[in-house]
């Protein structure tokens, strides 16, 4: 009875049927049929394709040569025409893109003439370039010169390397100049009486290095690996700078390529052929070394007319020598005052009154400290740094401005000077 239990509930399976082998398939009208209808839609949506092609490209070629061509780089939409590759393909539409936008190439980013570095990095990617000189403001549209870039060929042709660009420049100009990196260089005059900032200053508007990179070397000269090799500078004090060192001068420097040491060195260089250790000593005014830098520069400051600088050097020597009882050793010169209160902007201040000398508290005030000035105030030329070494013999003590082309007008008493500032115009 089990038995028969077991077959009665026993599911039918029906019996497999044979397939046919695949090749035999394949000939058969049903596959054969099928497989003629989807070639058939495919021929029709390639040849949709095909006629899209060529009315796109009839129409843009005729928009294409329609427009004014300014750069003949720009891909001639006839080159390669009728040849349907994907490099083709891409190569026209880049193309026409391109010439659609070309008046745009031609449009700088500002109106600055003036030449501004810009570095390209070793291994720098062409939209990299793009975008860094569109956020320095050299060119307005990254993309589209990416794009010029890309269909001229010279995305392959950028060097690595320091450039100068400005903002006047078209896109074109600016690639043409990315093809070849340049270390120029530029001349730079440096007046006497430069102080160090106004030196930094005038560096940094010719983009021969960063101010505050130069001023840091400056106000550290025992940092600099150079130092040992100026004997002027061996007894400069602990803690003092090299302001009064850097020669003034017209210098050729490196544009954007310079460290400070290849800067000073140039100026300390200068400094060594045309004064050295023997300038600073010796000659009749008994100072020596950086006293007579200090002095040399107050003078630079002082004097307008070269053939005073003798006269007026004479002055500072006889008070700081106790020769004036009328003045002590008091130099009372106003240019250290207007060192010690210079701001950027305003590196020469200058009082309205005579009395507001009395409110800069600073050792660099020689009207409320005695003596020299802690050191240099600017950096004195040739001619000042002679007549500081060799001051004309004189009894002065005092000097006032004329008002006339710069020059002064000398007295060797206190009553003598009130008088002159009187006939002058002062109101002592």
């Amino acid at each position: 009875m089990n038995r028969t239990r077991n077959v009665r509930w026993q599911r039918y399976s029906a019996p497999p049927q044979k397939t046919k082998p695949w090749t035999q398939r394949l000939r058969t009208p049903e596959f054969i049929l099928t497989n003629l209808v989807r070639l058939g839609f495919l021929a029709l949506i390639l040849g949709a394709l095909w006629n899209v092609w060529l009315v796109t490209n009839a129409h843009l070629t005729e928009q294409f040569l329609a427009v004014e061509r300014q750069n003949a780089a720009l891909i001639d939409p006839n080159a390669g025409r009728g040849a349907l590759t994907p490099e083709n393909i891409e190569r026209q539409i880049l193309a026409y893109n391109l010439r659609m936008r070309e008046q745009e190439l031609y449009q700088p980013a500002g109106d600055d003439p003036r030449p501004r570095p810009f570095t390209v990095i070793p291994g720098d990617a062409a939209r990299f370039i793009a975008a860094r000189l569109q956020n320095n403001g050299l060119i307005t549209d990254a993309n589209l010169f990416n794009l010029y870039l890309r269909v001229t060929g010279l995305d392959r042709r950028i060097e690595a390397g320091n450039f100068m660009l400005s903002e006047t420049m078209t896109m074109p100009e600016i690639a043409a100049a990315l093809q070849q990196a340049r270390f120029e260089e530029v001349l730079v005059t440096i007046p006497e009486g430069f102080r160090a900032e106004e030196i930094a200053e005038r560096l940094a508007e010719n983009y021969v290095i960063d101010s505050d990179r130069f001023l840091t070397a400056v106000r550290q000269p025992r940092s600099l690996r150079i130092f040992e090799n100026y004997d002027f500078l061996q007894n400069l004090p602990e803690g003092a700078s090299l302001e009064g060192y850097l020669f003034p001068d017209t210098y050729r420097f490196p544009v954007n390529t310079s460290t400070p040491e290849l800067v000073l060195a140039s100026f300390l260089n200068n400094f060594e052929n045309r004064v050295g250790s023997a300038g600073l000593s010796g000659g009749s005014s008994g100072l020596s070394g950086r006293d007579m830098i200090t002095v040399a520069s107050i003078v630079e400051r002082e004097a307008v007319q070269a053939d005073e600088r003798p006269q007026i050097s004479s002055v500072y020597i006889n008070r700081l020598a106790g020769r004036c009882a009328d003045s002590g050793n008091y130099l009372q010169a106003d240019p250290t005052v207007q060192y010690a209160r210079g701001t950027v902007g305003n590196w020469w201040w200058k009082p309205q009154t005579i009395e507001e000398y009395s409110t800069v508290i600073s050792p660099y005030n020689t009207y409320l400290n005695p003596g020299l000035p802690p050191g240099p105030i600017a950096s004195p030329g040739l001619n000042a740094i002679e007549a500081t070494r060799n001051p004309a013999q004189t009894v002065y003590c005092f000097f006032a401005a004329t008002g006339e082309d710069g020059r002064h007008v000398f007295a060797q008493t206190l009553n003598e000077h009130i008088r002159n500032l009187q006939i002058y115009g002062y109101n002592p």
